[in-house]
């Protein structure tokens, strides 16, 4: 039964970035998003930590340490700014933040939206993903660049609605 409904989940999310990357013309990669979830390295682990209301990647995390499948699943996908690091070249730094291609902001901003709708259900609203970016700030490595870029698209999101937003970034971003 968790795999059916992990299944579901993964692929209700799936649909709605491919939707929200639709609105801005991210064809191709609103078509091949998350498509590394339907691996088994994270598809299995998906089904076993499976919970309903926050990715089984957190379950997996507190009772190993770590997530294998956000280890895999990060290292795949440039939506997230994690996939956007590299080593410093500045001596006694270790690893710095990237910035990210604004069509790759783009589809961040859209996952987003579909985790909050997801996991938030009848309760989301337009403020969700800006709350959980606020949230996320402590432990986000992000390139002033991409942050401020990420941070201008949700608060027009959160002050001005989805329409808006989405013709912000497909008309002045991208």
């Amino acid at each position: 039964m968790k795999a059916w409904k992990h299944f579901k989940t993964i692929t209700h999310h799936k649909i709605l970035v491919m939707q929200g990357c639709f609105r801005v013309g991210l064809y191709w990669q609103g078509i091949c998003h998350d498509l590394s979830k339907y691996s088994p390295v994270e598809f299995l682990r998906g089904c076993k930590y499976y919970q309903g209301f926050r990715s089984p990647n957190d379950a997996e995390r507190r009772e190993k340490g770590y997530s294998a499948a956000w280890l895999h699943h990060k290292g795949r996908n440039k939506h997230h700014p994690e996939y956007w690091t590299d080593f410093s070249k500045e001596p006694g730094e270790k690893i710095q933040a990237v910035e990210m291609p604004k069509r790759y902001v783009a589809e961040m901003f859209c996952d987003r939206i579909a985790a909050c709708r997801i996991y938030n259900g009848d309760k989301y609203t337009n403020a969700d993903p800006y709350d959980y970016y606020v949230r996320s700030i402590p432990h986000l490595l992000l390139h002033p660049e991409t942050a401020a870029l990420l941070e201008k698209m949700l608060l027009k999101l959160r002050d001005e609605g989805e329409d808006a937003a989405f013709r912000y970034i497909k008309e002045d971003v991208l």
